[in-house]
């Protein structure tokens, strides 16, 4: 108990050191948990490793990095050897391991199955297995709910069984590619996931959905797409309709005018123009000439 609450005490200062982005005196408390005779049991009650890693993350100091990276591999063997035990002695890697303590192992599934076969970015193949890279770990309320969104916007239909993709390990990528851009939990931060969360729970747009759970979109590409380019096709062609209209109409709503070629638009550069011009000041003063863009309806005034 007395060691429970030691190392408690330690996994707290590491916690306030990670959130004050300040970690000089991590050496110090990475040296007391070393000296400590970790067992399992508060390894798991006291969830120390996360603390450890996400110092480790931050800190530039390599003895810091170095010290964190021999504890978080030690706890791992620990882990490892209980999984061993309970599965008779058949070596498995615990998912639990890879998600708490950041496994840098490459080539790591999150899945078992036949292997991904090459699909374009507008198909899929449901029967593929998807891989990512490991999950970052995370600390705060907020990055723990956003988290549980998106893998809630994931699971919005049974294609994530069919592909056998790991939805938690991938929102985490999601969440922590957003969180990167922001490096706060602000209102930036909030609007970027909720737009995230809106388009893959779309229903209307299974596919942006499906090519994120196979890959063909990766987490950093979802994590900085458009609202634009998240639509499903349908919608995009819908606003390139009405926008072909409105341009349209905005060039019928013009009265009388001069076509001119003297004036060059600056937005598509075309030189089909209309111009009129209107005593809009004293009779003194020179007419205000307005032109409109009989190409893409910009309209400019000058005197």
């Amino acid at each position: 108990m007395v060691k429970d609450q030691e190392v408690e005490r330690i996994a707290r200062k590491l916690d306030k050191m990670v959130q004050k982005k300040s970690t000089d005196n991590a050496l110090d408390l990475l040296r007391e948990l070393k000296n400590i005779n970790m067992s399992l049991e508060t390894l798991q009650s006291t969830r120390v490793g996360m603390s450890v890693n996400a110092v480790r993350k931050q800190s530039s100091d390599e003895e810091v990095q170095t010290l964190a990276k021999t504890l978080i591999k030690s706890w791992k063997k620990l882990l490892e050897g209980s999984e061993e035990k309970k599965k008779d002695g058949s070596p498995v890697r615990s998912s639990s391991t890879s998600k708490d303590y950041g496994s840098s192992e490459k080539g790591s599934k999150s899945s078992e199955g036949p292997p991904s076969t090459p699909t374009s970015p507008t198909t899929t193949t449901l029967s593929q297995v998807t891989s990512f890279p490991p999950a970052p770990v995370t600390m705060g309320c907020v990055r723990s709910k956003s988290r549980e969104l998106l893998v809630a916007a994931l699971q919005t239909d049974d294609d994530h069984k069919a592909i056998r993709v790991d939805c938690e390990h991938l929102a985490a990528q999601i969440e922590e590619q957003i969180f990167q851009e922001f490096k706060l939990t602000d209102m930036k931060y909030k609007t970027r996931l909720r737009s995230r969360i809106s388009n893959l729970k779309d229903q209307k747009n299974p596919e942006l959905r499906r090519n994120v759970l196979c890959g063909n979109i990766s987490p950093h590409r979802i994590a900085c797409m458009t609202a634009e380019e998240m639509a499903s096709a349908e919608l995009k062609q819908m606003r390139e309709a009405l926008t072909k209209e409105s341009i349209r109409q905005h060039q019928l709503s013009k009265v009388g005018g001069t076509e001119t070629d003297m004036f060059i638009c600056s937005k598509c550069h075309g030189k089909s123009c209309t111009y009129t011009q209107v005593q809009t000041r004293s009779a003194d003063e020179p007419m205000t000439t307005f032109v409109l863009c009989n190409d893409c309806g910009n309209r400019w005034k000058f005197c």
